[in-house]
């Protein structure tokens, strides 16, 4: 059985990895960083159509990820737009739970 509080530490440490790796190559590092948010949900038992702000956030960043993923390319614009998204949910569930 894991100790509470591991799983937020874990997050926490890939987290700040992945964001250096964001500002040197974002549209490389955005799917990394989605899987790591879909871990997070997982593992926080997030229900869909409980919170229409994360909802929205999620459908945003999903779908430039889909379409990094896919290989098309993808306007600088959008993968900032993404890279949000995924910051505010993650603030939603590390930060926030912390405070």
């Amino acid at each position: 059985m894991r100790e509470p509080g591991v799983d937020e530490h874990e997050w926490a440490a890939r987290w700040e990895d992945l964001q250096g790796e964001l500002e040197t190559d974002p549209a490389a590092t955005l799917p990394e960083v989605g899987r790591l948010i879909d871990e997070i949900l997982e593992e926080s038992d997030y229900q869909q159509d409980v919170d229409p702000e994360i909802d929205r956030e999620l459908e945003t960043a999903r779908e430039v990820t889909e379409r990094l993923d896919a290989g098309a390319t993808v306007d600088p614009g959008d993968v900032g737009a993404a890279i949000a998204a995924y910051r505010t949910v993650y603030g939603q569930f590390v930060t926030d739970r912390r405070a």
